[in-house]
């Protein structure tokens, strides 16, 4: 049984095996069931005519909850995601009649180096035998037939991955890349040109001569209809009402902290006595007075100056023990803090440049030196650091090893334990400004003792700054209000308007959003939008995670289809305004052949610009401009270009140089490194390529 425990507790490593796959989604027994549950009993998903069942989704879902603590659509849309994957390419598997079976699951789980170093499944020579883990899988399958149940879902996982491989492989080895590509790409990545140009701003046309119809703005979105296509999708407008605390209930949070501070008398209801009750000052036992007062418990651990964020740090470290301070704000708490002991000069503070070596700890691949010329090396710049003109942070940054070599080789504060022993010891017994050389595992330290500060353990009494119920009460009464109101008289701004309300709009929210802008998972709100019951002009008041309400009213039902000129206007208008702008300086300016003519023009220089490639096609003082960068790159030497219409305006150009790469003498090792790259990408293109061509029926937003 013993055995079965650590299968079951690894059983995560038989999801991960690859990356492809953030956890398994199992295919079989997925498609062609019915949904038992009350409610919609249409599939959740419908893909080229397979069902994905609601009951097994909703399993995945609840355990991608548990195992990643992500909100409910959070976890929706990533075992969406990955049971479209799956079962898209399992379709593949199916028409091609690709299969897998007990050498590729060897193979997959024998990669895997949680497994393989596992003593439970190691023969007797130490290593790591497929035979003893088949042999637990069959103690499974007798002692416990239900863990057996999960095992035959994870291996139908791990064989689906492995069918995965081998689809990937049949594409990967068809796909070639020849010289001539390999060439093109690298003259692409490595050529460059030197350009003059100048650049004749759309602004030079005033905008009052330019004059865009509505029947053109629609044209183009016709023509276009690719880049503007929309979701279905939901306008609203809310008013929020924050249970946020009024200054009373402050002020009687801070009184009531301080009435703890000091020893109190206090009305015994049981025994219809008064007690004398100790205070947070005198009580001798903090963790008990703690416990019984404070929102948040006793934490016992000395911190330093810099844990405590808040402007009231060095105020508590000058307490002394016993003593208390407050009631204080600290963020969405008020406190009172009580000082139990300091220990002086704990935290400490260092630079250091690290020498390293050759197989000392953690030492980087690029380390050659011996320990010998390490220390050496070490030597040297501990001479140059001791002397009192150095610069201490240039010589880290010039010899360190160490990755702190960035910030001049300042590691922070620390405590003991947080280093190596014998650089604590040196930083802890000298003062600061000494300078040592210290070696330790990872190898020579020259190390600066730049500050030193204590460690305090302080005890805090805390209370959130929460509304009272008083202020809550009148929050939802408000929200009520304003609800009733807006419903009867049917005008949710001038509601708003009247009662001096804050009204916000959101538009295109869709389907399967749940956070909206100022309203943080509000999944309710969305699900609502798109309830078929819901109208436009509909108003309701919901309740908000943070605390408090929000009264919400729908605004407009978006369909899907083709964007409207009311959506999409303003950017097409500026688009086609760009157009007739550059039509009307290409004419205006067209006598100008060279840059010299054009600059000579009021406002117009001639600028230069160096190094400019093909993949960044960035002009410095331009800008991104793919299209000007490809013309200029097929001029001639000394070859002026005509007016080109760019981004940002239109341009003329001088190619000055054209500065073409030396050709490799063997392009093997460059289509190699290409045809790396082109694998790693080519799973993800195959899944894009199939999803594009797949008929997808996406049913989430009936049950989520």
């Amino acid at each position: 049984m013993a055995v079965l425990g650590k299968i079951r507790q690894r059983s995560i490593f038989l999801i991960l095996v690859i990356g492809m796959a953030l956890f398994a989604f199992v295919i079989s027994g997925v498609f062609g069931a019915n949904s038992a549950s009350a409610g919609p009993t249409d599939p959740v998903a419908v893909i080229n005519d397979d069902e994905v069942d609601i009951n097994f989704f909703r399993q995945m879902v609840e355990q991608t909850e548990r195992t990643y603590n992500y909100s409910t659509l959070q976890s929706v849309n990533l075992v969406w995601n990955q049971a479209l994957r799956n079962t898209i390419f399992e379709q593949q598997f199916e028409a091609l009649g690709i299969d897998a079976g007990k050498d590729q699951l060897e193979q997959i789980i024998s990669s895997d180096e949680s497994v393989i170093s596992n003593p439970s499944f190691q023969n007797e020579a130490g290593f790591f035998d497929f035979g003893v883990f088949t042999d637990y899988i069959a103690q499974m399958k007798i002692e416990n037939p239900a863990s057996y149940e999960s095992w035959k879902i994870q291996e139908q996982s791990i064989i689906g991955v492995a069918k995965q491989r081998i689809y990937l492989d049949l594409i990967k080895s068809s796909s070639g890349i020849t010289e001539a590509e390999a060439k093109a790409d690298y003259h692409a990545q490595n050529d460059n040109i030197n350009i003059q140009y100048v650049q004749i701003p759309f602004d030079v046309i005033p905008d009052s001569l330019v004059s865009v119809s509505d029947a053109e703005v629609k044209t183009y979105i016709k023509e276009h209809s690719a880049d503007f296509k929309r979701e279905e999708s939901r306008n609203i407008q809310y008013v929020l009402f924050d249970e946020t605390p009024t200054e009373d209930d402050l002020s009687t949070i801070r009184l009531r902290l301080d009435a703890l501070k000091n020893e109190r008398v206090a009305y015994n209801d049981v025994s219809k006595l008064t007690d004398t009750l100790e205070g947070f000052k005198t009580t001798k036992n903090i963790t008990d007075f703690i416990d019984q007062y404070s929102e948040v418990a006793f934490d016992s651990v000395y911190r330093a100056r810099g844990e405590f964020n808040n402007e009231y740090a060095d105020i508590l470290f000058k307490l002394n023990n016993g003593e208390v301070f407050g009631p204080y704000r600290d963020g969405e708490n008020f406190k009172i803090s009580r000082l139990i002991n300091r220990k002086e000069n704990a935290s400490l503070r260092a630079s250091h440049i690290l020498i390293a070596y050759e197989g000392a700890t953690r030492a980087a691949e690029d380390i050659s030196r011996t320990k010998a010329e390490a220390k050496a090396q070490a030597n040297k710049v501990y001479r140059l650091a001791r002397r009192a003109s150095s610069d201490f942070e240039a010589l880290a940054r010039e010899y360190s090893d160490g990755p702190t070599k960035v910030r001049g080789g300042d590691l922070g504060f620390f405590r003991e334990g947080e280093m190596a022993q014998e650089f604590f010891n040196f930083t802890n017994k000298n003062k600061v400004g000494k300078v040592g050389l210290v070696e330790t595992e990872f190898g020579f330290h020259i190390i600066k003792v730049t500050d030193k500060d204590d460690l305090a353990l302080i005890a805090d009494v805390v209370a959130a700054a929460v509304p009272s119920e008083k202020t809550s009460n009148e929050v939802f009464r408000s929200a009520t209000q304003f609800e009733m109101d807006s419903n009867e008289a049917g005008d949710f701004t001038a509601i708003a308007e009247k009662s001096k309300y804050d009204v916000r709009p959101v538009k295109q929210i869709t389907s399967l959003e749940e956070n909206l802008p100022g309203l943080f998972q509000q999944r309710n709100i969305v699900r609502w939008t798109f309830d078929a019951d819901t109208k436009v002009g509909d108003i309701r008041r919901f309740s908000v995670s943070s605390g408090g309400y929000v009264v919400v009213q729908l605004t407009a039902k978006v369909k899907e289809g083709l964007a409207s000129i009311y959506e999409v206007g303003s950017r097409v208008r500026k688009i086609l305004t760009h157009n007739k702008k550059a039509e009307r300086i290409k004419q205006q300016y067209k006598d100008k052949t060279t840059l010299e003519a054009l600059a000579s023009e009021e406002e117009l220089t001639i600028e230069t610009a160096s190094a400019i490639n093909q993949r960044n096609p960035s002009i410095v003082g331009a800008g991104n401009e793919p299209y000007v960068v490809g013309v200029a790159f097929a001029l001639e030497e000394g070859a002026t270009s005509g007016l080109i219409a760019g981004d940002e305006g239109v341009y003329k150009v001088l190619l000055v140089k054209k500065n073409i790469a030396e050709d490799l003498e063997d392009y093997t090792d460059y289509t190699e490194q290409m045809m790396l790259n082109l694998s790693a990408k080519i799973s993800e293109n195959i899944f894009q390529a199939l999803e594009s061509v797949a008929t997808i029926d996406d049913n989430r937003a009936l049950y989520y």
